[in-house]
């Protein structure tokens, strides 16, 4: 048996994804704006047949799946400029904001219908607290229907395909001009129902 070694990357990984699933579930977005860059999971709460098996059970669930699991990362990040130790801004809040008005854009959705968890995190190891988020509990909007964090490509770039997510959710005036996706919504939907069927919902 391999000694427990606390600095192993899965380790570390996974403690941090333990902490964000001991925040308290908040509003999407959460009502006070704050400062920091860090992992988030959101979690549905409504009413849509499609997504009732995820349905949580109140603001102390903690055994719910969320729906999505994403991070937000201080600026540069991306290209490999992690600016450590420099402070962030707004970023995980903006990024919680941005997933609530593009929720609000589609004609089946609404974010007062789902919750959010969120934790601050030191820059270097929000990606593998997210990793280990999404390995954990593979959310349907990570590993189904992607797509739901993505971005206007702008102009000039809509010959690119609509995400999964576009296509089931429609409404974001942007990925209306981007080429259909390959699948149609029914069958998107489907899929979604397959992946979801072993979750049982023991509620009235």
């Amino acid at each position: 048996m391999e000694p427990f070694n606390p600095l192993d990357k899965r380790n570390l990984g996974t403690s941090v994804a333990q902490a964000l699933l001991l925040q308290s579930l908040q509003s999407l977005p959460p009502a006070q704006k704050f400062e920091g860059a860090g992992i988030y999971a959101l979690y549905y709460a409504g009413e849509h047949e499609l997504y009732k098996p995820l349905r949580i059970r109140g603001d102390d669930d903690t055994q719910t799946s969320p729906i999505c699991g994403g991070k937000a990362v201080p600026a540069g990040a991306r290209v490999g400029r992690f600016g450590l130790n420099k402070p962030p801004g707004p970023v995980l809040f903006n990024r919680l904001k941005e997933h609530a008005d593009s929720i609000n854009q589609t004609s089946d959705l609404k974010s007062e219908d789902f919750k959010c968890r969120f934790l601050v995190v030191d820059d270097i190891w929000i990606p593998l607290g997210e990793a280990l988020l999404i390995e954990q509990f593979q959310p349907i909007w990570n590993s189904v229907v992607p797509g739901f964090g993505n971005h206007d490509p702008g102009k000039g770039r809509h010959n690119q395909l609509r995400s999964a997510w576009g296509t089931l959710h429609l409404g974001r005036p942007w990925a209306a001009n981007l080429k259909d996706y390959p699948k149609k919504p029914d069958e998107i939907a489907e899929a979604v129902r397959r992946a979801l069927e072993t979750i049982t919902d023991s509620r009235p």
